[in-house]
């Protein structure tokens, strides 16, 4: 019985792929708008909802069973992200009400920006030692929310807007880049797309 269970564990999909997927869609059509290429948010929403939200919410369930904490807290974390973002760009179209819309504080949303770019910090720790195409990710995630936070809070909003936009872009293709080495390298079978070995910063080295 413990045998069939390990040989099951082992066949296992990884989820970042498809994790990573979502992610690089949501975060391409998102910059989009922050860069001026595209007006509105309407019809991001739907990628939101489903490519930001349910693909990586997907993937955190599934790493969960992989018993892998970092990534299930990270794809669930920023799954959620992208719903709550979603519920937000309805309230500010007034599509919930116009109550609701005027009753808006964007500084209560600053703060919940604020509050991801702190967990995106210690994310990014963790991310280091996974390899570097994720670290890379993080980084540049610190930076969307250091932009997204210094926007909604009114300071230099031209500059951290454009920032925003800028490493929104850039997780949207390094997100691509990582999904296509999760499917691409064990469906050859060797190191196809190399993603980098950890830095070693945190873990202890291993004693031969």
């Amino acid at each position: 019985m413990k045998e069939s269970k390990q040989q099951i564990q082992l066949v296992t999909a990884d989820p970042s792929a498809l994790g990573l997927f979502g992610l690089a869609i949501v975060t391409l059509a998102a910059s989009s708008q922050k860069l001026g290429w595209t007006d509105g948010t309407a019809l991001l929403l739907p990628w939101a909802v489903f490519l930001g939200g349910a693909a990586q919410l997907f993937a955190a369930v599934q790493d969960a069973k992989h018993n892998n904490t970092f990534g299930s807290t990270a794809f669930g974390a920023f799954g959620l992200f992208w719903l709550g973002v979603g519920l937000t760009w309805l309230i500010q179209a007034g599509a919930l009400g116009e109550a609701l819309h005027s009753a808006a504080d964007p500084h209560q949303l600053g703060l919940a920006f604020a509050g991801y770019l702190i967990f995106s910090l210690f994310m990014t720790l963790g991310a280091s030692e996974t390899h570097k195409v994720l670290f890379i990710i993080f980084v540049l995630i610190d930076i969307l929310f250091i932009g997204l936070t210094l926007t909604t809070f009114g300071i230099a909003p031209e500059f951290s807007h454009r920032l925003a936009g800028i490493a929104e872009l850039g997780i949207a293709l390094v997100s691509f880049y990582g999904s296509a080495a999760a499917v691409l390298n064990p469906h050859f079978g060797y190191v196809f797309l190399p993603i980098g070995k950890p830095f070693g910063w945190f873990k202890p080295k291993q004693v031969k």
